[in-house]
């Protein structure tokens, strides 16, 4: 199961947890947020027990029994964790063994003998946008950061002037370009045609993620001067290694799950019919879960064996990959159980219910909905469903470029502001090591750079178009 199936089953199959008003459930999210930043921030309590405590507070705020509110968080815990955790876990296996094989090391060495200084922003956001392109936005970030925390390490360069540009590249493909889940749900919804929709998203993709991503990385390398956190950087292979892999078959390792998912892609947009043998072969190879197992075993090959690494070696390596992300997943799952708290709790609803009397353009008024659900539940996949099944009538009557244009609009809406009950906020401050201020005047701005920036060309190009 995809993360956008988990997601839309959590969000619909649950009734609301609580009967609560508008102003009384408005009141419960803003507290229940205060006290995660406050047990973080003040109390200095680990993420994983605040996000916890906050979302059994933001139930008892709104009303909810507790079991209710008990009930919804392990849910969403669990859907988190079913969706992302395992992708997490093969990404950390794959990232292990390119570490200890030298592959990571060889890839390092090329780019930086490659690219120049001022030059390696920009290739980190072409590199990030290109393997984004098919990629679920956890899928990308855990095939990218080991390379990113050692080109930033062997280079010398902040974290931040590296670690920017990349989750830019990701971020706006995740939220832009289709066959990312939102984009498609949203040209579903709103009649919008796929290829027009995919043209515009490129067109806006383009100047957004050079503004969200090298150049502002240099802002946020100022604001947030951090080196690549020690305990997450892959370490250099022992040195007892007689050879280490060639730099094709490390790219081709990294780079198997982004093809076997980008020709799933291709062959759902060309072929369109599940009960077609063609299909049914790359929905298997191409899911997130298949597509990852399958660059781990292939690494241990390419990779492992060819630095010399006996079967007890592999096997050790896998195991030493595990330990570093126990508290990762933790956390992240604590954000999904978090955002699916709030879900249920129906301030996806009490958003809707707002924004039916606001009298303001179409575009806008998608892109205002998908930033308001996006701030309440944390989750920009919901943020683009609910959107764009709220400004569909909207649409019935408009150009196939506008219609592509409103699906773009609620698509940069549902990035507006990452924050506390967003799971990929925990993912981006743990593997980068910063904390939740920190994390804010980075990853929050740039999500939010992005969100604005792309609105602003979808506004521009509403003109021209």
């Amino acid at each position: 199961m995809t993360s956008l199936s988990v997601e839309m089953l959590a969000a619909d199959a649950v009734e609301p947890i609580t009967s609560a008003g508008n102003a009384q459930l408005g009141i419960a999210v803003l507290a229940g947020i205060a006290v995660i930043v406050l047990l973080i921030t003040k109390f200095k309590m680990h993420a994983f027990l605040a996000l916890t405590i906050g979302s059994l507070a933001l139930g008892s705020f709104a009303g909810a029994a507790p079991a209710k509110t008990i009930a919804s968080f392990t849910a969403g815990l669990g859907s988190t964790v079913a969706s992302v955790g395992v992708l997490i876990a093969l990404g950390a296996i794959l990232g292990k063994l390119l570490a200890d094989s030298g592959g990571a090391d060889q890839i390092v060495d090329t780019i930086l003998a490659k690219a120049s200084r001022r030059s390696m922003p920009w290739a980190m956001v072409l590199i990030a946008s290109i393997i984004g392109l098919p990629l679920f936005f956890e899928v990308g970030i855990v095939l990218l950061i080991p390379v990113v925390l050692l080109v930033a390490k062997r280079g010398n360069f902040s974290l931040m002037r590296i670690g920017i540009p990349a989750l830019a590249g990701l971020s706006v493909m995740h939220g832009l370009i289709p066959p990312h889940p939102g984009p498609l749900v949203a040209i579903d919804a709103l009649g919008a045609n796929l290829g027009v929709t995919l043209a515009l998203g490129v067109l806006v993709a383009i100047p957004t993620v050079i503004i969200a991503g090298p150049l502002f990385s240099r802002y946020a390398a100022r604001w947030v001067d951090i080196k690549a956190p020690e305990k997450m950087v892959p370490q250099r292979p022992s040195e007892d290694l007689d050879r280490r892999p060639s730099f094709g078959a490390t790219l081709a390792t990294i780079l198997l799950p982004v093809v076997l998912m980008l020709v799933k892609a291709l062959v759902d947009i060309v072929v369109d019919d599940p009960e077609q043998g063609l299909q049914k072969v790359t929905d298997v190879i191409g899911s997130p879960l298949i597509a990852l197992l399958a660059a781990v075993i292939v690494g241990m090959f390419t990779l492992g064996r060819a630095a010399g690494f006996s079967k007890g070696r592999l096997s050790t390596t896998v195991e030493k990959s595990l330990a570093p992300i126990a508290g990762v997943l933790l956390i992240v799952g604590a954000g999904g159980g978090f955002k699916q708290t709030l879900i249920d709790a129906g301030v996806g609803q009490m958003i809707l219910d707002f924004s039916k009397d606001w009298s303001i353009p179409a575009l806008l008024l998608g892109w205002l909905i998908a930033v308001a659900i996006r701030l309440a539940t944390g989750s920009a996949t919901v943020a683009t469903i609910s959107a764009a099944g709220l400004v569909a009538p909207l649409a019935a009557d408009m150009s196939t470029s506008h219609a592509a244009l409103l699906v773009l609009a609620v698509g940069a809406g549902s990035l507006f502001f990452s924050h506390v009950n967003d799971a990929g906020f925990w993912l981006v401050k743990e593997y980068f090591g910063m904390d939740v201020g920190q994390t804010v005047k980075t990853w929050s701005v740039m999500e939010t750079i992005i969100s604005v920036v792309s609105l602003a060309f979808i506004l521009l190009l509403s003109l021209v178009l």
